[in-house]
C-alpha cells in the first residue's frame, strides 16, 4: 500500500486478535524503518511479529539513494519523508495510539533522526504517544569500510560491475571527504546522523539489538551510543547477539528476538501510559 509520493505498507490486525490483546484500548502501532536496500517481503517479517499481538503495523523503506547520496550533502529529503510518515497517523487515526519505532541499520537509523527533529520542531507532533524504540544494528559513525560494504550489498548482484565499481568509487571518496576529512568543518553545516542523535533529547526507553560480528556497523559505536543514552538518563537495554551478521539476528535467533521485542514493547507500555495486557507465551 502507499500513494504516489510514499511507498509503504499498513496491516491492521483482525478485530477479534487486537480484543483478546488488549481488551478494548488501543492498540500499539510500530513503525518499521528498513535498512538501506532492504525489500518489503524482507521487513513483513519482523512486523509478523507485532501483527500477531494484534498491533498496527507501518513498514517503510528510505530509498536507498537519499541514504547513501543525498543525505552526505545535508538534503532534505529524509527530513520531508519523515513529515509524511509522522502524517500517516493521522490519516489512519491512530495518532493516539502508542506508538513503538524499530529501526534498522544506519538507513533506518538518519530517517529516525529527523523524525525526532520534527517531534521536538513541531508542537501538534508533541502529543504522539512515542513509548520506545528499538534499534537493530545501528547506529554506526564514520565507518568507511562499513558504509561501502552496505552499498554494495544494497546494489545486488543485478547491478552490473560497469556501474558498481563507479558508483562504489565515487561513494568512497565523498564519504571519505565529507565525513571523515573535513567533517570538522562539514558538521557546522550538516551533522551526521550519529552525531546528532548523541544529543537526541527524547527519554523513552531503548532496546540496542546488535552483534560484534557485525561488518557493516561496528560494535563500538553501538555501546558508545547506549552509554551516551544512559548518561542523559534514559532507560537503555541492549543485546550483544555476539555472532550473527548485519540485520541478521532475527534470521539466527528468530525466538530469542521476538520475545525480547514483544517483552520490551509490553515493558514500554506498562510503564508510559499504564495499558495491561494478557501476557502471551511466544
Amino acid at each position: 500500500m502507499g500513494d504516489a509520493e510514499l511507498d509503504y505498507n499498513v496491516v491492521f490486525p483482525e478485530p477479534h486478535l487486537a480484543e483478546s490483546h488488549w481488551h478494548g484500548q488501543k492498540e500499539p502501532v510500530v513503525i518499521l524503518l528498513g535498512w538501506a536496500g532492504c525489500k518489503d517481503k524482507h521487513l513483513a517479517k519482523y512486523s509478523s511479529i507485532y501483527n500477531e499481538q494484534g498491533c498496527i503495523t507501518i513498514r517503510y523503506t528510505a530509498p536507498w539513494k537519499a541514504v547513501f547520496f543525498s543525505e552526505a550533502f545535508g538534503s532534505k529529503e529524509l527530513l520531508e519523508i519523515a513529515r509524511k510518515l509522522l502524517d500517516l497517523l493521522y490519516d489512519y487515526e491512530v495518532e493516539s495510539n502508542p506508538i513503538l519505532f524499530h529501526v534498522f541499520s544506519n538507513g533506518g537509523f538518519m530517517l529516525y533522526r529527523y523524525i525526532i527533529e520534527h517531534l521536538q520542531r513541531e508542537e501538534h507532533l508533541s502529543t504522539l504517544g512515542v513509548v520506545g524504540t528499538i534499534l537493530d544494528s545501528a547506529p554506526g559513525n564514520q565507518n568507511v569500510i562499513g558504509s561501502v560494504r552496505a552499498l554494495n550489498a544494497t546494489l545486488g548482484p543485478e547491478t552490473h560491475t560497469v556501474l558498481r565499481y563507479p558508483i562504489l568509487a565515487v561513494f568512497t571518496c565523498m564519504v571519505f571527504l565529507l565525513r571523515v576529512l573535513l567533517y570538522s568543518l562539514t558538521k557546522y553545516i550538516h551533522k551526521n546522523h550519529y552525531d546528532a542523535m548523541l544529543d537526541d533529547p527524547t527519554s523513552w526507553p531503548q532496546l540496542y539489538l546488535y552483534s560484534r560480528a557485525d561488518k557493516v556497523i561496528a560494535h563500538r559505536d553501538v555501546e558508545l551510543m547506549v552509554r551516551a543514552r544512559k548518561q542523559r538518563g534514559v532507560r537503555v537495554e541492549s543485546v550483544d547477539f555476539i555472532n550473527s551478521d548485519h540485520v541478521s539476528h532475527n534470521r539466527l535467533f528468530p525466538e530469542e528476538y521476538s520475545v525480547r521485542c514483544v517483552t520490551f514493547l509490553e515493558y514500554c507500555l506498562k510503564n508510559s501510559t499504564g495499558i495491561k495486557r494478557k501476557h502471551v507465551s511466544m
